[in-house]
């Protein structure tokens, strides 16, 4: 029972979370553990600064590639020992920054087969578990780089558009089994590998990073990137009884960065 007085929706889910050792993932098993749920997270390695509040929050940590089908399927078996899945949430990612010419294969498929195949994998060995639950939820994080293509990171765009295909697919083929599936793209977040990375080895670090909130019209009015924890929230809210008939949606949480060019502070054009 919640304070309130009502059941908690969350206190008899199971949910797996791949990409759990940091950033946005750590911030999704977190934030389903707070709300009751008994997480199990995956990922390549887990930092020892992520340990210790995934421990403190009872969060199961299983090394995982989600590259190998082997390994999905011992993070799944997991879940069968605590009862079943009700929730997917396929947050594993890489980025690339190079042009097409300059991709070597080795590199294409690292993205492709980290952001697509893992959770293609993931997917096809969760949808038994969830039918056997009576339906359940697939949430895949895929990027704004999905809904519009960018000119710096085209391979990275292309599996993140492929990512919301696969989304959009798994929606429609498996709602008669009441499994839902729904996208998350989000803008630049802050304290995420990616973009902590990126503005580390920036020959101006402080630079870069106002140019990256600049380049969303609301993280540029709110002087601030997006936080992995309002994905988190979100996540939430998708897998909840109240998103029931919300199915093959792309929810955008990237600042308005999708949207377009932003509005120039100056001149008003």
């Amino acid at each position: 029972m919640t304070g309130n007085g009502h059941v908690n929706e969350w206190a008899s889910r199971v949910a797996v979370v791949t990409g759990g050792g940091s950033g946005i993932g750590k911030a999704i098993a977190l934030r389903l553990a707070r709300a009751g749920a008994q997480v199990i997270a995956g990922d390549l390695r887990f930092d020892p600064a992520a340990e210790q509040p995934l421990v403190a929050a009872r969060v199961r940590m299983v090394p995982v590639d989600v590259r190998k089908e082997a390994d999905i399927e011992q993070l799944m078996a997991v879940s069968d020992n605590l009862g079943g899945l009700d929730l997917l949430v396929n947050s594993a990612g890489i980025v690339l920054v190079r042009q097409i010419p300059d991709v070597s294969e080795a590199e294409w498929d690292a993205c492709l087969d980290t952001n697509l195949k893992g959770a293609f994998l993931a997917s096809k060995h969760a949808i038994p578990r969830l039918k056997n639950r009576g339906g359940g939820s697939i949430i895949n994080i895929a990027s704004n780089a999905g809904l519009l293509p960018r000119a710096h990171d085209p391979v990275y765009s292309t599996s993140k558009a492929a990512l919301i295909a696969l989304t959009q697919c798994l929606a429609l083929s498996h709602s008669p089994d009441r499994i839902r599936a729904n996208a998350i793209c989000p803008g630049p977040v802050q304290d995420t590998r990616i973009i902590d990375r990126e503005i580390e080895l920036a020959a101006d670090p402080e630079d870069l990073r106002q140019r990256i909130i600049g380049a969303s019209p609301l993280c540029r009015a709110f002087g601030r990137m997006v936080t992995p924890e309002e994905i988190a929230e979100s996540v939430v809210f998708l897998a909840s009884d109240a998103a029931q008939l919300i199915t093959g949606t792309s929810l955008a949480i990237d600042g308005g960065k999708s949207l377009g060019v932003p509005p120039s502070t100056t001149s008003g054009r």
